[in-house]
């Protein structure tokens, strides 16, 4: 399966570059419902109205029998997205989309800190200077000291470290239950940890939001479906390095459609986290291709 998937590179980039235009599109919407629709409950319609797309995977769910153990894990996952989630939407009504975008690319370094903090995973030299040069690349978009670090900023860094949580969570979580199970409870587990927090600051959205709001679902979903055609037809070490596109879609966004300023320092920090997250995924799988049978052994 792997020599197969190698053999589809273009189709890989592909799917990827759409990802990256449906997420820039994710936060487009949300950028222009902005401080209409507080946080807490714009975040709370989206995966509110995204349900519909749960109903396929109801039948899953059920038939997996989720032992006590795994709910828990579920529901911790549901609880740290919750607030990832709520802190996204508010960082993307303060700051640039470019911004919220580079500051994004922070996660995958997380994971590997996290991993290697909590589930026992090796920090090779070379990857832990990767991951000091990430946070390096952060440092250059933020600035402190020359220019003012905003309570967006904060909000997006804390948003990078509840979606690497989260991510940490599912990786246990992916050994043991069907794709479909795992994106399914994190629809029904967000969507029940925004309700208390949306109910609290709610306001009556008018039709027009609700709307916008339903497109945040179907390009959000349709970003998750096309990632994983891309995961499907090539390896990371090649579509990996296509997600530093968004980047560049999110910076002419806001520079046409929002009339936010270009900012070198913020395109040259993402540049430097996003190689450092595509050192650190090459590095990973050279560690699996070692680790892995030669291809007649290898199960299809």
């Amino acid at each position: 399966m792997t020599s197969q998937a190698q053999s589809r590179p273009v189709v890989g980039i592909f799917w990827m570059v759409f990802t990256g235009l449906m997420f820039v599109a994710v936060t487009a919407v949300v950028k222009h419902v902005g401080d209409d629709v507080p946080a807490a409950q714009a975040a709370f319609l989206r995966y509110v109205l995204g349900l519909v797309f749960l109903l396929p995977m109801i039948r899953p769910i059920l038939a997996a029998h989720l032992t006590g153990r795994q709910k828990k894990l579920f529901w911790a996952r549901g609880a740290v997205h919750t607030l990832a989630v709520i802190l996204w939407f508010f960082a993307m009504a303060r700051i640039p989309i470019a911004e919220v975008t580079a500051m994004n690319y922070l996660s995958p370094v997380y994971v590997s800190l996290g991993a290697a903090l909590f589930l026992g995973e090796r920090l090779p030299p070379r990857r832990l200077a990767a991951v000091i040069m990430a946070l390096i690349g952060a440092i250059i978009i933020l600035r402190p000291g020359v220019k003012e670090v905003e309570i967006g900023h904060i909000a997006m860094l804390a948003t990078a470290v509840f979606f690497a949580i989260g991510y940490l969570i599912a990786k246990q979580l992916s050994g043991e239950v069907s794709a479909p199970v795992v994106v399914g409870m994190l629809s029904i587990t967000v969507t029940v940890g925004l309700a208390p927090f949306a109910w609290a600051v709610w306001v009556t959205p008018t039709l027009s939001q609700m709307g916008w709001l339903f497109l945040v679902a179907c390009f959000a979903t349709a970003g998750h479906y096309s990632m994983t055609l891309a995961f499907a037809a090539a390896p990371l070490t090649v579509t990996q390095p296509v997600t530093f596109l968004q980047l560049v879609w999110a910076v002419l966004l806001g520079a046409v459609v929002f009339g936010e300023a270009v900012d070198g320092w913020v395109i040259f920090g993402g540049a430097v986290i996003m190689a450092s997250v595509s050192f650190i995924t090459w590095r990973e799988a050279v560690a699996r291709r070692n680790i892995t049978p030669a291809a007649p052994a290898t199960k299809v």
